[in-house]
Parts: structure tokens; sequence; C-alpha cells
């Protein structure tokens, strides 16, 4: 029934095309009390794998039932990777109806997500790295997240859960995908256009590495405010006048366009090798998820009041580096 059962609390993971109804009917719970507990609107489609945390026990198989799994023994002996003094203040949350005691070791702490927080703050609060917050929990390649929804904290050096795929008799399984037709092709490339003549005065654009003297232009003419430091701020802030443009530090596509909790905008721009920029905190959004941008071209606006700056940041991947030798 795609129900993962801990010590102290148990989750359902979605399947695809399920609803908070087909997962209350699947595992024998209230539809109503998991949409209020999770914050989640019951007509909303779920995505596959997106992790629902259950307000109280349901009914499970006993131990030993093939295809019951026991999180317990595979989580092993965990590793308590908190801080003398935490960078955070938090809570332990109550456990599920019935359930009493302390949280056993390998079980992974539930955070429930606040006006304002992102899947990147998130990670950076435990710490854990965020690829692995969004394997845990079944989040979209653009990591987005709900207010009030509940997220499974990775445990230090432990897998994501096994999620055991019942077998099912032919032709009552997943649908099989509809294959791309006239009527519904597959989405267009974007080619890159010939090459033109290089101009008078040369210019500096390529392939954004870093050390080579700065290759990406600064996302907002403006100071910095703040500078980069790994774990503490993933990026730097960036101070200008309301409504000051945004533009794309270097070529590239726009592969995301996503929100925080508190539905500040987010967009994040894919260049070559692997390489990711990030700019939040933004308003007037003028591009659309594929977009192609040029270097300096307008993408967003700063926000208005006091908020007025841009969190910039570069990644490798899903790792965060220090901007400041891309920019020149």
């Amino acid at each position: 029934r795609g129900i993962i059962s801990y010590p102290n609390f148990q989750v359902a993971v979605a399947r695809r095309g399920d609803t908070l109804d087909t997962v209350a009917a699947r595992i024998g719970a209230d539809p109503v009390q998991l949409a209020r507990f999770n914050g989640i609107d019951r007509s909303a489609v779920l995505r596959e794998g997106e992790v629902i945390a259950l307000p109280g026990r349901v009914a499970e198989p006993a131990p030993g039932t093939p295809g019951a799994i026991d999180i317990t023994t595979l989580a092993g002996s965990a590793i308590d990777s908190a801080p003398a003094t935490p960078r955070v203040a938090t809570t332990t949350l109550e456990p599920s109806a019935g359930q009493t005691g302390a949280r056993p070791a390998g079980e992974p702490v539930r955070h429930k997500v606040v006006r304002g927080e992102t899947a990147y703050t998130i990670a950076r609060l435990y710490p854990v790295p965020v690829r692995a917050l969004g394997e845990w929990n079944g989040l979209g390649p653009d990591f987005a997240i709900r207010e009030g929804q509940y997220l499974l904290i990775p445990v230090a050096n432990q897998p994501a859960p096994v999620r055991s795929a019942a077998v099912t008799e032919p032709g009552r399984g997943s649908p099989t995908p509809t294959p791309p037709s006239a009527a519904t092709p597959l989405p267009r490339e974007n080619v890159a256009p010939a090459a033109t003549p290089a101009p008078a005065t040369p210019v500096n654009v390529g392939t954004p590495t870093r050390g080579s003297g700065g290759v990406m232009a600064l996302p907002v003419q403006g100071r910095i405010i703040r500078d980069y430091k790994k774990g503490t701020n993933e990026g730097i802030d960036i101070a200008a006048a309301p409504g000051t443009p945004v533009v794309a530090a270097a070529d590239g596509t726009v592969a995301a366009i996503t929100a925080s909790a508190d539905q500040v905008p987010i967009i994040v721009v894919r260049h070559a090798d692997n390489l990711l920029t990030v700019y939040a905190n933004v308003d007037r959004i003028k591009v659309a998820k594929g977009d192609t941008v040029k270097r300096g071209q307008q993408i967003a606006q700063l926000r208005g009041g006091d908020n007025a700056y841009v969190h910039f940041e570069v990644r490798e991947g899903f790792d965060s580096v220090d901007p400041t030798p891309y920019l020149n």
C-alpha cells in the first residue's frame, strides 16, 4: 500500500495520479485529516513518490510478512550528527495517536515546512544534501515544497528508504506512457544559431569556469551585503534600488521557475558543464521555463520595500560554490 512505518510515525508514498482521496482509500485513512495534517488540497494531484505524513498509525503487515519493510533493521546504527550548539531552535513533534516513547536510533526527524522556507534552506538547517532531501521525500526536479508539508530529514550515511513495488498481473500495473505523435510531439529543441562575426570590441563570453578570471556578469548592479559562506549562506546577496533589473549572469536555459513556501519567486538557469545559477527574492519575472537567455538579458527585477536584494547562487550540480571567482 506504499506505507513506510517507523517506530513513532508512518508515512505513505504516493503513486502516479494519486490524490489524497485515493491514498486514503488505499490505506484506510480519513482524507480530510490527511489534507489538514499535510496542508494539501484534497483535489491536488500528487507527484509519484511524494511522501504524505499520516496523523495516526494505520494497520500494517505483521513483521516477516512478504513485502513488509522494517526500517529499524534497514537503518542500522545511526550517527548522531547534531552539533553541540544547534544553529536553529527545533522542537520535538508529538508522536502520532497511540504512540509513546523517544525517537529510536535510525528514525528520521520530521520537519514541518513554515512560510519562507525552501528545500535549500531546510537542507542547510540540519545539515543534509538537498539531493538526499529530495530523494527521501519524492520531491520534483525543482525541489518545490509547500507550507505545512512534512519532510523526512535524511539519516546520516543512510540511503533513502526502499520503496518496494507490488507484483501485479500483466495489464494491471502502472499505465504505459503514450508515445509521441503528431498530436502530442516531443518538445522542440533549442538549436543554437549560426556563428556571427566577432564584434569590433571583444567581449568576455564562454563557458563559465571557476577561476577563469570571471565569465559571469553581476545579476544586479548594486552592492554585496552578504558574502558566501558554505553551510550558512550558499550564495551572495546583492542589494540595489527596488525595481532594478535582474539579468542572467551567463548564457543558458531557464531550467525552473519555482517559489519559496511564502511564494517568493526563484529562477534557476542551466549552463554548460552541469552548472546552475539561482536567482531568489525577485519579482516581475520576464522569462518562462525552457527559454534560452543570454548573458546580461533581463529575467526579473528586484522586489520593493526593504527586501530589494537578489540572493544569487552558483551550483556545480547540486553543490553550491562561491560565486565570486565567476564574476567580472
